[in-house]
């Protein structure tokens, strides 16, 4: 059976209430691609939202549906990891909040239980000076990803003082390559730093071969992403001294 919620009032909402987003389960990724201050805040989610299929689609397709549907290849999910999501499910005994590290259980797999749908997802925004970005790769453009990774930088005195570092298309869910983050907090982020995190960020990827790519291949793309990410987000970071 197929509910259409389209109808239900009240669900496309973007709230703001200081550093936190608010997003009701009918807001469509155009909007957020076209929210300035979002964008502004967070360049890895317009980066991102470029990347998600064609305008077409991002006129009608949702964020939250994108949360629900949990391809591990899609973009949505990869940015919830980075900006530690949280996701409101509305049921039968009433409403809970599930952690976006949680939500995505595995492969197409969520929290969301039979009588639930996914009310509203929300996020924070990174501090101000922080600097973030969005790569992947895919056959076409506007296709899901072979591999992609996205970055979170905060950077005091020249060292890295807050990591995030998430990976899409590299295993059954999205990931947090938690390990490269610890890493590289009290690093100087030069390019050789940089690489090293990669190689580290990559020891984190499981990813499993298909018809479009196999698995070294999705990995060492991987690599690549998260360097590239790395160093765009370090170059988009506003240094405090």
């Amino acid at each position: 059976m197929i509910v259409d919620i389209n109808r239900v009032g009240g669900l496309d909402y973007v709230r703001r209430e200081g550093d936190l987003v608010r997003l009701g389960a009918l807001v469509r990724h155009r909007t957020v691609e076209l929210d300035q201050e979002i964008r502004s805040r967070c360049s890895m989610i317009g980066d991102a939202m470029s990347l998600l299929g064609h305008v077409a689609i991002r006129n009608r397709g949702t964020v939250a549906g994108s949360f629900a549907h949990a391809d591990p290849a899609a973009e949505w999910p990869a940015l919830a990891l980075a900006l530690d999501a949280d996701c409101t499910l509305m049921g039968r005994s009433g409403l809970r909040t599930v952690p976006a590290r949680r939500f995505f259980e595995g492969f197409m797999t969520t929290a969301l239980q039979p009588d639930e749908m996914l009310a509203e997802v929300s996020f924070t925004l990174p501090p101000a000076n922080a600097g973030s970005s969005f790569f992947e790769v895919a056959r076409r453009r506007g296709d899901f990803a072979q591999a992609g990774a996205g970055v979170v930088l905060v950077i005091n005195e020249g060292e890295v003082s807050l990591a995030r570092i998430t990976l899409l298309g590299l295993g059954s869910t999205p990931l947090r390559a938690t390990r490269a983050e610890e890493g590289l907090i009290g690093e100087r982020p030069t390019s050789d730093v940089l690489r090293r995190i990669a190689g580290v960020a990559a020891e984190s990827m499981d990813p499993l071969d298909d018809v479009h790519a196999d698995a070294g291949y999705k990995r060492h793309v991987g690599r690549v992403m998260v360097q590239r990410a790395l160093a765009t987000a370090h170059s988009r970071a506003r240094v405090s001294q």
